[in-house]
């Protein structure tokens, strides 16, 4: 209420005084008063809803007279933002820390945040432009767009003028722009990351899921597209965009160049727009290269890229946008720079300098960037290598930080102990084996008993273990012996996986 605050009772007032409080910016205004009796709860303030629609303003351990002032009901809009829910990452992620504080043991394998610290460089960076606190173009600083043009050409061998490129407080917030510009229904492969289809529905608009399935690694393929068009209104002339992301989450894998040319040829014939989220394209690590979806089908696709992955900076908040090089296109770059100025304005002026030196092609940053992705590779297979030595249906990753194990084959041996379903799985194996982990469906997995298991968090928990953990694979980046030596809480997660493991054969 613009009005002015509800105020409350001075923890210092007691039962039977009466206070009147006017409005600040419109002068005295009636109000009503009512008698509060004791609220149960005590040790915070509260607003309690009445009956005759006025709110009450007050201490719960006394009782007194409040101040109370006329409202009317929220009423949310659309169904969209009734029915959403908080991310089920950053939920996890909250209460694994809650556990933490309480003072209890969780290996956290349940968020896909990268640990490793701020190269100094960048870090510097931010320091030396933390008094710039102007408003900046919506669009980003021209000398960094012209930056990261430059470095997805040095980068991904990508032709990108930096009219094309838009910068948002992280992709996150650029896909769901770039969404509300396109497409009347939007093509979603399952599983595929959390946030994806929130954001569809809350634009209001339809969904049509591909599944994919372990034997294709998890990958989209056009005979499942071609099924999904079907299905959905393609024939009606409506345009549709497809969501592709790259190296994927919640599975680790990644298309090769042979995979992304048939692809995108059926897009092109389908006149289908591609968002490709590459948040992981730096995290790749088999010797198979990515290759961007821009590359084989440039007029089609709209890359997404940041810094929150390859270089830890997720907090930061800092995304990219690459439009195609086209008429439309730049049509698209303007409309999310109106977008962007209507909404958030600007990334934060510091944080848009600091992206400077993390997009220059600086030899030391790049050195780290490659560095990060091989520890991330020792880490994540790690974890890959014990799920097929315990005998778990699991695809083998080649990118980002994650793992997607099936546990479909003790089925019975789950519903015997009253695990129905993947959620009860995630929780029996916090509750006791305190591994916290996402279930598959969060992820809108077609498979029951699917985990989405992360290796980013694990022995990273504080700023001191990582740089330990840098330092230490600079000096023996041997993958065994930084294994054995510098995870403790990754193999008593082998550890406890392989108890897991001897109770289904029991």
């Amino acid at each position: 209420m613009r009005s002015g605050k509800i105020r409350g009772i001075p923890s210092g007032a007691t039962s039977g005084r009466d206070e009147e409080v006017g409005c600040r910016d419109r002068g005295p205004r009636p109000v009503q008063r009512n008698r509060l009796k004791p609220y149960p709860y005590q040790g915070f303030w509260c607003i309690l809803p009445l009956p005759d629609r006025t709110l009450r303003s007050c201490h719960p351990s006394q009782g007194a007279t409040a101040v109370v002032e006329r409202f009317r009901p929220i009423r949310f809009s659309r169904a969209g933002v009734r029915g959403l829910q908080v991310s089920a990452t950053l939920s996890i992620n909250d209460r694994v820390k809650e556990l933490w504080a309480a003072g209890q043991n969780v290996y956290h394998l349940a968020f896909g945040e990268s640990r490793f610290p701020v190269h100094p460089k960048i870090a510097d960076a931010l320091c030396r432009n933390v008094q710039k606190r102007c408003y900046l173009p919506a669009a980003g600083i021209p000398e960094l767009r012209k930056a990261i043009a430059e470095h997805y050409g040095r980068v991904f061998d990508l032709d990108v003028a930096p009219d094309q490129v838009v910068t948002g407080p992280g992709s996150k917030s650029l896909i769901f722009a770039t969404l509300q510009c396109l497409g009347e229904e939007i093509i979603i492969p399952q599983p595929s990351w959390v946030t994806y289809a929130p954001q569809v529905h809350l634009l209001g608009k339809p969904i049509t899921w591909v599944p994919t399935y372990p034997e294709s690694h998890y990958l989209v393929e056009t005979d499942a597209l071609q099924v999904a068009l079907q299905e959905s209104h393609h024939d009606m002339g409506n345009p549709e965009v497809l969501i592709l992301n790259n190296p994927g989450n919640p599975t680790g894998t990644m298309r090769s160049p042979e995979q992304n040319q048939p692809l995108a040829d059926f897009c092109r014939e389908q006149e289908l727009m591609v968002i490709s989220d590459e948040i992981y394209a730096r995290t790749a690590f088999t010797d198979i290269p990515f290759v961007s979806f821009g590359k084989y089908y440039p007029e089609g696709t709209v890359v997404m890229g940041g810094l929150s992955k390859d270089l830890s900076l997720g907090g930061w908040r800092f995304g990219v946008a690459v439009v195609p090089p086209t008429k439309g296109g730049r049509a698209l770059a303007t409309a999310l720079t109106n977008i962007a100025s209507n909404v958030w304005s600007c990334v934060a002026a510091p944080v848009q300098y600091a992206a400077l030196v993390a997009y220059s092609g600086d030899s030391e940053v790049e050195e780290y960037v490659k560095l990060c992705a091989r520890m991330h590779s020792i880490r994540t297979r790690y974890l890959y290598d014990l799920m097929v030595q315990l005998g778990v249906q699991c695809v083998e990753p080649s990118g980002a930080f994650y793992i997607f194990p099936c546990f479909d084959q003790w089925r019975d041996a789950l519903h015997a102990r009253g695990i129905h379903n993947d959620k009860e799985l995630a929780l029996h194996l916090l509750e006791k084996y305190e591994i916290a982990a996402l279930p598959g469906s969060a992820f809108h997995a077609v498979r029951n008993f699917c985990l989405r298991i992360s290796s980013s968090c694990i022995d990273l928990a504080t700023d001191d273990q990582a740089d330990a953990l840098v330092a230490a694979f600079r000096d023996d980046p041997d993958p065994k012996r930084f294994i054995r030596n510098h995870h403790p809480r990754l193999q008593k997660v082998a550890e406890r996986f392989g108890e897991f493991i001897e109770e289904l054969k029991r």
